[in-house]
């Protein structure tokens, strides 16, 4: 029953409950409740029903990839503080001279989330896509280091090197300066970050028609291969609307992660913006 219940209906269980704790409960820590609340229920159900048991990390393993993970994500927000510091002035004046300043703050909130939601998306796609079609790209945002784990489980979201978070935290700065969102951000960034653990996720969910819109893990894991012509798919961490509208969408199964036959330490991951393995497979040439 619970393999059923993981492979049919957790997705679609996930995100109807994340985003009704939003809309429903009005606290100030609904972000980190949601998010917390999110990787426990994925870290169970990955130690006890794992889509793939080689992929099960020690508890060490585990609790070291959450202290980065939180460490990272102190280090996006402060990224954050300074894109409002030193964008806000400037696009808005922009915003002003083109006219953008037309959000429609009637609207319902969640129809406003969705819209914020598939427009940072739009962005992140060409920034995805870009990290993987130029050798300048890939190295400045050390996207490779986010490539490099060969094993993936939904704490892998935010395993990113530090360079990187200055292009993840760009799309949500962009839409929220520009078009002046409100609060309706906050519930995009939880179905964001909701979306993204669940794609990198080590479970077993195949519900076909739910990836007509958002990103299954099987399909991401696709693009963690290390097989160059799967791994230049499915740039879309949050939906697969961008790849299948512009050709970039596949299906199919992976054998494989990483950059390479082996994964990098730690401290290879953090140079490779400047030194790449030897046997790096998937790196835009």
């Amino acid at each position: 029953m619970l393999d059923k219940f993981i492979q049919y209906a957790l997705h679609p269980v996930i995100l109807i409950s994340v985003l009704s704790a939003w809309l429903l409960i009005d606290s100030p820590f609904i972000f980190f409740g949601t998010v917390i609340g999110l990787h426990v229920v994925l870290g169970t159900l990955e130690y006890v029903r794992p889509a793939r048991q080689a992929w099960v990390s020690p508890a060490l393993n585990k609790l070291s990839a959450l202290v980065l993970v939180v460490m990272l994500f102190v280090a996006s927000t402060m990224v954050g503080v300074l894109y409002d510091n030193q964008l806000l002035g400037p696009l808005s004046q922009v915003s002003g001279l083109l006219g953008l300043n037309f959000w429609p703050h009637s609207w319902p909130l969640l129809v406003q989330a969705f819209m914020i939601f598939l427009a940072s998306e739009f962005i992140w796609y060409w920034i995805h896509r870009a990290e993987h079609k130029w050798t300048f790209v890939w190295r400045l945002s050390g996207h490779g280091a986010h490539h490099s784990f060969k094993q993936l489980n939904a704490l892998n979201f935010g395993l990113n090197h530090p360079l990187e978070l200055f292009f993840l935290a760009l799309p949500a700065a962009l839409i929220g300066m520009l078009f002046g969102v409100g609060e309706a951000a906050l519930g995009a960034t939880i179905l964001l970050v909701t979306q993204a653990s669940i794609a990198h996720s080590n479970l077993n969910m195949s519900s076909k028609w739910i990836d007509l819109f958002f990103t299954t893990n099987r399909h991401h894991i696709g693009h963690h291969s290390m097989v160059l012509e799967q791994s230049n798919t499915n740039y879309g961490c949050a939906t697969l609307i961008w790849d299948r509208l512009f050709g970039t969408f596949i299906d199919g199964d992976t054998q494989e992660c990483g950059t390479g036959p082996t994964e990098p330490t730690l401290l290879q991951k953090l140079v490779m913006p400047i030194r790449e393995p030897r046997d790096t497979t998937i790196a835009p040439s």
